[in-house]
């Protein structure tokens, strides 16, 4: 089971339900003060400009990724439940008891799919969910707590990075990492092999991963899913400005910007982009930082990689993961792959 040495970061709420704060407001307060702003500051200074991903993710940003996941264009959160639906049963009865850790787990509602069927298969279960967003992970946390009895949660509130150096060993027969969502999607290629290298070192021989991953399909489908018409989407990536000038005491203008995702095909990815509709100068108070936009200038604020079953498999088990099973779709539009060590 995960642990941390500070005890004061434990949150009880009662013998089977915990929720963890990886870094102690004394610790994040260091951190933030040491290194505050320095990823943003760089990534507005590159040509062409770039921001984090993270900075997406504050408690609006949290809200509105849950909105754009019942969105009708969004095609992955349902077909990669509709897939979880059909197979978690096989799934569940392949690993049998373990500690289920998610990383980025969100409200966990796909994830219900999965830890019914370890539960309806009589399979003892520690859940583990993993997010940035301690609101709704302490929300997400509880709700699960009430509605399976059984169940034992034990929530992480921090990134990936800090819950995968922090996690000892697992107690339980095996451990099961849960990556879903086509996540590994937002790394670039380097990162997504620093992820790999992290991720494997929480699991021992005879352990799990399970990952979702987003497959090429046509660009009409793959565009759409990131330009709603009801422009959650767009909200959704405003709101990254919106945490900037809250964080780091900014003046974007929202209204100077609009947003756009477009299919590069060169690099079978999404990449999304805050576009800037007139020439202005934006400063970042507590950074001490100014940046110049120009007219028709863009931000790129993510990316989302679409994969092939075939390669993926080739590059996982080139890291030790052996694929047990990949689960698609009728339509073959995404995939969950699951491997062993």
């Amino acid at each position: 089971m995960s642990q941390v040495k500070d005890k004061s970061n434990v949150v009880e709420t009662e013998e089977r339900l915990q929720i963890v704060r990886l870094a102690s407001d004394r610790q994040k307060r260091q951190s933030t003060k040491a290194n505050a702003g320095r990823d943003v500051a760089i990534g507005l200074s590159k040509t062409p400009k770039s921001l984090p991903p993270q900075y997406f993710y504050d408690d609006r940003g949290s809200e509105l990724f849950e909105q754009i996941c019942s969105l009708p264009e969004y095609y992955p959160t349902r077909t990669e439940a509709e897939i979880l639906r059909q197979y978690a049963g096989e799934i569940a009865g392949i690993i049998g008891k373990c500690e289920l850790v998610e990383l980025g787990s969100g409200s966990s509602t796909k994830t219900r799919l999965l830890l019914e069927a370890f539960l309806d298969g009589g399979h003892s279960l520690l859940y583990v969910p993993v997010d940035v967003s301690g609101k709704i992970l302490e929300e997400s946390a509880r709700k699960l707590g009430a509605d399976y009895p059984s169940l034992q949660v034990r929530g992480l509130v921090g990134t990936y990075e800090e819950a995968l150096t922090q996690m000892q060993p697992s107690p339980w027969p095996s451990r099961t990492v849960v990556f879903l969502g086509s996540s590994l999607g937002n790394f670039a290629p380097e990162q997504c092999d620093r992820f790999f290298e992290q991720m494997t070192t929480v699991l021992e021989p005879g352990d799990y991963f399970l990952l979702g991953i987003d497959l090429q399909k046509p660009k009409d489908i793959m565009e759409a899913a990131y330009n709603d018409s009801q422009g959650t989407t767009a909200e959704f990536n405003l709101n990254m400005l919106a945490h900037l000038n809250w964080r780091f005491g900014g003046n974007f203008d929202l209204s100077l910007f609009y947003h756009q995702a477009i299919y590069n095909e060169s690099k079978s990815r999404i990449e999304m982009h805050l576009h800037c509709k007139q020439t202005h100068t934006v400063y970042l108070e507590s950074l001490d930082f100014k940046v110049e936009f120009s007219k028709g200038e863009s931000i790129l604020t993510e990316i989302s990689r679409k994969f092939n079953v075939e390669t993926m498999q080739q590059y996982l088990e080139a890291r030790g993961l052996k694929l047990v099973r990949a689960f698609t779709d009728p339509q073959q539009w995404f995939g969950l792959l699951l491997c062993q060590v």
